[in-house]
């Protein structure tokens, strides 16, 4: 058991903690959408999607509900990484198979945090780790290429809305 004095210190921590992993410096941007209708075909690229709450985005395969990962991201500042990683010279985002490619804002530290994009709020769950089709995508090797740059996985809590320019903006929840 901690004494009174430790318990205080290590409440205060934890607060300033909390304070630093809900500050970001800017909101992000909308730069690319894509749907994937259903497994085993190419992604289309759209202007706009429709979010719909509990569930994905009308025409993507994940649509009729998929928990946790209603909706992928991906860092637009990632695919120039992964792109190296994985020995090319560019990837299109529609190869990666996530459904929004976000810049300006560091996507993983949105875990376990609400945001919103245009009308829609969001609830990152967890990291997007790549699957093995990255393999056959990119090239051997590229599954580890992949790993900590695949992006975050999002549970739609309202739905709307997204376009290509909307910005990606935290909610901050005061702590009581």
């Amino acid at each position: 058991m901690l004494p009174l004095a430790g318990l205080f210190l290590t409440i205060n921590r934890m607060n300033a903690l909390a304070k630093l992993t809900s500050q970001f410096p800017r909101a992000g941007k909308v730069q690319w959408i894509g749907l994937r209708p259903k497994r085993d075909v190419p992604m289309h690229e759209v202007n706009e999607a429709n979010a719909v709450a509990d569930k994905g985005l009308q025409g993507d395969r994940y649509a009729s509900g998929s928990g946790k990962r209603g909706i992928t991201l991906i860092q637009a500042e990632h695919l120039p990484v992964i792109a190296a990683l994985s020995g090319h010279e560019k990837i299109s985002p529609a190869t990666l198979r996530r459904n929004i490619v976000v810049s300006g804002i560091p996507l993983i530290a949105l875990i376990g945090k609400k945001f919103r994009i245009g009308e829609v709020i969001l609830e990152g769950t967890d990291a997007c780790d790549p699957c093995e089709r990255m393999e056959a995508a990119l090239g051997p090797g590229s599954y580890n290429a992949m790993t900590g740059h695949g992006g975050l996985c999002a549970r739609i809590l309202q739905g709307g809305k997204i376009s290509i320019g909307d910005s990606l903006v935290p909610i901050i929840e005061e702590s009581v």
